[in-house]
């Protein structure tokens, strides 16, 4: 009487044995990285994008400044043409002096008269030169200005180049061909300062994915990845292990649809993370990306795409899910 139910519980429990149970998670407290390659990843990368930041404020700034620069030489050219116009009516009837005043005068009202104007030429061309001498300092001082932002730039690009291959010689990989979506949407930039910088968050916001914390920032990234269609199983915030999901800065998106699979995708879950990826990489500089894994692969902000051999399962390979970090 028990066999048939017995034999059905048995081929269940095959059946289940040999198909593997879903990964609740990833197991990659480590990204599939040792630490020390953890910590220059995201050195050479924050400090590629800081750089990065900077670099757009200097460019604003110096913009800024010529279009100073044009005005006050514009000003500059107006008082030069008075202050010339005077010099010729000078070299043309001989400047007054108070001596000449008073030989010329007949009466004292007429000497009263002439002295109150020779206190209002005076006072006329006075100004006329503070004016000349104040445009062509606020020149000078525009000039050396721009010069200074210039020189802040060129700081910038090569602290860019070393940052780049700082990451490089971490990896010590070559370059991947990466994964590309010219039809991506954009996303919403997310806040910064006013100089362009990404403000400091912590890890205070309610995570939609877990019971646990996110920054301000990756939310943002997460909202918008599903604005643009990407709604399938993700985690953001893990206790424990290292890199950015204890500190609320990344999130594991399956490529599968409710639940992360321990095995390669395929087919439609490929093609879908190769999608999302290709969007966090367009979508880098307005979500704040650090670094995107996905299929063996890495971007970031100093490299470009780079091979990543991750070992071991799916999840350290990053064939089932993309891993997406925020600064």
């Amino acid at each position: 009487m028990l066999r048939r139910p017995l034999a059905v519980l048995l081929g269940l429990v095959l059946a289940w044995i040999a198909t593997g149970p879903a990964a609740a998670a990833p197991n990659t407290d480590d990204e599939g990285a040792s630490k020390t390659l953890r910590v220059q990843l995201e050195a050479a990368n924050k400090g590629h994008i800081e750089a990065k930041a900077k670099l757009a404020n200097s460019k604003k700034h110096q913009l800024e400044l010529n279009l100073q620069l044009r005005k006050v030489q514009e000003q500059l050219a107006v008082v030069s043409g008075e202050v010339a116009v005077l010099a010729a009516e000078s070299y043309r009837v001989g400047r007054l002096t108070p001596i000449n005043m008073m030989l010329n005068s007949a009466t004292p009202n007429e000497f009263l008269q002439r002295a109150s104007g020779l206190e209002l030429l005076a006072q006329r061309d006075g100004a006329a030169m503070r004016r000349l001498t104040e445009a062509r300092e606020e020149v000078a001082r525009t000039k050396a200005a721009i010069d200074n932002e210039v020189r802040e730039q060129a700081k910038q690009v090569a602290i860019m180049a070393a940052k780049k291959k700082d990451l490089e010689k971490a990896l010590g990989i070559g370059t991947a061909g990466g994964f590309v979506d010219a039809s991506s949407p954009l996303a919403q930039p997310a806040p910064r300062n006013s100089d362009g910088s990404w403000p400091s968050e912590k890890c205070i916001v309610d995570d939609p994915t877990t019971s646990g914390c996110i920054t301000a920032r990756t939310l943002h990234a997460y909202n918008q990845a599903r604005a643009a269609g990407f709604k399938r199983y993700t985690s953001c915030k893990r206790s424990g292990g290292g890199g950015e999901h204890p500190l609320g800065r990344a999130c594991d998106f399956s490529s599968a649809e409710s639940t992360f699979k321990d095995s390669d995708a395929t087919g439609d879950d490929r093609t879908y993370g190769n999608r999302l990826a290709a969007f966090f990489v367009k979508n880098a500089d307005r979500l704040g990306v650090l670094y995107v894994i996905w299929f063996r692969q890495i971007w970031s902000p100093a490299s470009g795409w780079r091979a990543y051999s991750g070992s071991g399962s799916a999840a350290a390979r990053h064939t089932n899910h993309v891993h997406l970090s925020i600064i």
